[in-house]
């Protein structure tokens, strides 16, 4: 017997998640779990043939650094420069080393195994909540000399060349560029940007305002675009566009 008009309607408006992990066991009760919440879960076990079937309405991807095929850190490359969406790597390497590597090469949010599964739906939801406040901007441009932010289109002209930056380094730059000449705490941006609070250790912030400067072509060492005010925060400066 065919099912309710509205079941397939709702099957129809599931958000995708596309889980990489080769522990079949663990993608087994992850993609059940997640399932159960309302999401639609494709399972891979090995990196290549993640890649391969890759999907681009898919919603949110989940990897772990350890597959087969192609790992984790080489997947996360390899998507980037296909898909804007939003990386989270789950893994069992906890070192600040892989932490920083990963979101250098474009992951949105670190998981760090074993995690509750309640903690990880929570952060996979502050992660999909943050992604889409990106694309429902209002449908204005902040223009600062030669950079031009269109925050609707998810799109920034430095120079008239378009920068390609992932969805984090888009939200932080929006953000900074929202309150110029303003100082923002390293919490209140790590809040805005993960919907979670700040626990005082965390680098993610860091990681993507050095990120950001290197595509925008400021000084690492003196940056003059986006300052470090030590002890404060971060500011992001309005007349340095040239």
């Amino acid at each position: 017997m065919p099912g309710h008009p509205c079941d397939k309607l709702a099957a129809m408006n599931l958000q995708r998640i596309l889980l990489v992990e080769d522990d079949v066991r663990l993608a087994d009760l992850v993609s059940e779990f997640l399932r159960q919440n309302n999401f639609e879960v494709q399972q891979e076990t090995r990196g290549d043939d993640a890649l391969a079937r890759f999907s681009d309405d898919t919603d949110l991807v989940i990897l772990d650094l350890m597959v087969p095929g192609l790992d984790g850190m080489a997947l996360c490359r390899a998507l980037r420069e296909r898909y804007n969406g939003p990386i989270m790597m789950l893994t069992a390497k906890g070192s600040d080393i892989d932490q920083v590597l990963g979101l250098e090469l474009g992951a949105d949010d670190y998981v760090i195994k074993p995690v509750e599964p309640r903690v990880l739906l929570a952060r996979i939801q502050a992660l999909l909540r943050r992604f889409e406040r990106a694309t429902a901007s209002p449908a204005d441009e902040l223009s600062f000399g030669a950079l031009k932010i269109n925050r609707a289109a998810q799109q920034v002209i430095l120079r008239d060349e378009p920068l390609a930056l992932t969805t984090q380094e888009f939200d932080l730059l929006c953000l900074l560029a929202s309150r110029p000449g303003e100082v923002l705490p390293r919490a209140d941006i790590y809040e805005q940007l993960r919907g979670l609070e700040y626990d005082g250790l965390d680098r993610t912030v860091d990681v993507c305002v050095s990120h950001l400067r290197k595509k925008l072509g400021d000084d690492g060492e003196r940056p003059q675009l986006i300052k470090t005010i030590w002890g404060k925060g971060y500011l992001f400066v309005a007349d340095g566009w040239h």
